[in-house]
């Protein structure tokens, strides 16, 4: 199958070998923008497999399998040259799929990838869809949104209002329109249900300090701003 590949190791020399080895093989392959902020390129990417080191810059492999596994349930393999049973241990507690010792042969490399994949994709349809907004994560398939450790479930009316905002950027939704959108006819509905909707959606969002990133524009309608 064709898939993404999100693989975080800082030894450019490693990234550049399995980066060619693996576009032959039709996989598209990315790497971290910064080494401070792995969870960015996650969301940008969406890979369907991250082959990530223990050993790399500013944070370990184990705190950023933490970070992804928490909003994830993508595969993630680790590949290291720490050989100690301690490792393998704490990174499959974790949630990783696979631990692999460098060095290793790159078919083997491959076999274990397409396992792996095969055994993730062939009995889950959805991938995993996530946007990232104001340092929060919303995850489209569990109507989540996460930040900074803290979780909070929202109504299926406040994700679909929060999600259309930020999908929509600077733009301003209208009430009329997220009436429609919501409940198809806005002429069986009173115009105070979506502000109930909204109003509860902020007191969620306060929690993450996210409250008056919902902006109303008077007369207009809504928008969700970028603080």
């Amino acid at each position: 199958m064709e898939a993404t590949i999100l693989i975080i190791e800082d030894d450019t020399a490693i990234f550049r070998a399995l980066k060619e080895r693996l576009e032959q093989w039709s996989f598209r392959v990315e790497g971290p923008e910064r080494y401070d902020d792995i969870m960015s390129t996650y969301i940008r990417v969406q890979p369907q497999l991250v082959i990530i080191d223990i050993q790399l810059p500013m944070y370990d492999g184990f705190h950023w399998c933490r970070e992804i596994r928490a909003v994830s349930k993508v595969p993630i393999l680790f590949l290291s040259s720490r050989d100690h049973p301690l490792d393998m241990v704490m990174a499959m507690n974790m949630g990783a799929d696979d631990y692999i010792q460098k060095p290793f042969h790159m078919d083997v490399l491959l076999a274990q990838i397409q396992a792996v994949l095969r055994r993730t994709y062939s009995y889950r349809e959805e991938a995993d869809e996530l946007i990232e907004w104001n340092g929060a994560v919303l995850d489209i398939n569990r109507g989540l949104i996460r930040r900074e450790g803290q979780e909070a479930a929202l109504t299926r009316n406040e994700f679909f209002i929060l999600v259309l905002l930020v999908k929509s950027g600077d733009t301003i939704v209208s009430r009329r329109d997220l009436i429609r959108r919501l409940w198809d006819d806005e002429q069986f509905v009173n115009d105070n249900t979506l502000t109930a909707n909204i109003t509860r959606l902020r007191q969620k969002l306060a929690v993450f300090g996210l409250e008056e990133a919902i902006v109303t524009k008077k007369g207009l309608g809504y928008m969700a701003a970028t603080l």
